[in-house]
């Protein structure tokens, strides 16, 4: 059993209508002046006045900033930054998707250590301290309220960069399942396929250890059965809960072990054709486990048999059945089985490729991942 450093950085508050306990765990960090970071959509939903009205029942005072949608980019941060520095806030409170609370995260570096985002590349770049955050998911996905890391694209570039730091994890992460509720559909199925693939790859990766197995074992428990069941009953508030949750414990198993090929291949599609991140995952994860199951067969059949789709010993086999099994999921949730169906064109896969092999998360994949690797991935997937 390798050698791991695993630290409990966030406290999780998990419960239907938890939201409201919002103003008194702002109150116990000693939150005066918050800024609150959401994008629109969570303005119209009504989910932004929820967190209003606890946060001023305590008296603390609210600075809004809502100017982004879905996945904002370096210069979005760069603004949020700039619209804050004046403000003397002395906390914030990430509300809505991975983007709102990525975009919490990045506004927190620039806003205390200064520069532009693309110089936290990386981790531990951060030299001064930063201010108290408390994240609220209301989505079921990529399991940021539970990471330290933010994800966002080079406004220039498009290519994503990895910003992480210990200081950028979320005091509390506040996880409301009611809030996942009014969740369109479309981001119900692409968000809850990432979460899903979160659970697989780092049960998987060479980065995994004793007490990230935990969190992707339950995190697969979680989200497998109940992934169908929130696209058959939108307002299924147990699937629900149990979606939020697998996303939560898949997130802190990202944490410890990383991820591997199939994001590696995923970004890529995003930075050239503007792929949603999730339909990408959809279209490769499959591949990816029957590409790795010559090293990870074994891990595999796991994940397999604690879902039921295989209870035999040809691990071979089990890996076949798991593949099988996120290709049904996938197709339940409408997306795109190939990359041939989504418009890619095959001229552009070598291209593709490498910039998939330089990506940081295929180094943690269980088969050693090259230009090679990727290019195969690519062409099995097309």
């Amino acid at each position: 059993m390798q050698s791991f450093d695993f630290q409990f950085q966030t406290r999780m508050v998990f419960g239907a209508g938890s939201i409201r306990r919002l103003g008194e765990l702002a109150a116990e960090l000693r939150f005066r002046r918050t800024l609150l970071v959401a994008d629109r959509g969570l303005v119209a939903s009504g989910h932004v006045d929820e967190a209003l009205e606890p946060l001023r029942q305590e008296g603390i005072e609210v600075v809004r900033f809502h100017d982004f949608d879905v996945n904002p980019d370096s210069a979005v941060i760069e603004a949020g930054s700039a619209f804050a520095s004046t403000l003397k806030v002395d906390s914030i409170v990430g509300l809505g998707g991975g983007s709102s609370l990525d975009c919490a995260k990045g506004i927190n570096f620039l806003l205390t250590n200064g520069g532009r985002l693309p110089d936290y590349l990386g981790y531990g770049k951060a030299s001064k301290p930063m201010l108290p955050m408390i994240g609220i998911p209301t989505t079921a996905g990529t399991g940021s309220e539970a990471q330290s890391y933010a994800v966002i694209s080079d406004a220039v570039t498009h290519v994503k960069m990895a910003c992480g730091d210990p200081k950028a994890a979320f005091r509390v992460a506040l996880l409301d399942p009611r809030l996942t509720l009014s969740q369109p559909k479309a981001i119900t199925t692409t968000a809850g396929f990432d979460a899903i693939t979160h659970a697989v790859e780092t049960y998987v990766t060479t980065k995994r250890n004793a007490l990230s197995e935990v969190f992707s074992r339950e995190a697969w428990k979680l989200l497998e059965p109940n992934f169908e069941a929130v696209l058959a009953k939108p307002d299924d508030l147990a699937a629900r809960s149990a979606m939020q949750l697998g996303a939560y414990f898949a997130g802190m198993a990202i944490e410890s072990s990383m991820l591997g090929a199939t994001h590696a291949c995923a970004n890529p599609l995003t930075t050239h054709y503007g792929t949603t991140h999730g339909a990408a995952l959809a279209m490769l994860l499959p591949t990816v486990v029957r590409w790795n199951k010559s090293v990870a067969a074994e891990r595999y059949a796991e994940l397999a048999k604690l879902s039921g789709v295989y209870s035999g010993t040809d691990q071979d086999q089990a890996s076949e059945s798991l593949a099988s099994r996120l290709e049904q999921l996938a197709k339940a949730a409408g997306l795109q089985s190939s990359l041939s169906e989504a418009g890619v064109e095959h001229v552009d896969l070598p291209l593709l490729a490498g910039e998939a092999a330089r990506q940081w998360t295929g180094s943690f994949n269980p088969r050693p991942f090259d230009l090679a690797g990727a290019l195969e991935v690519y062409e099995s997937a097309y």
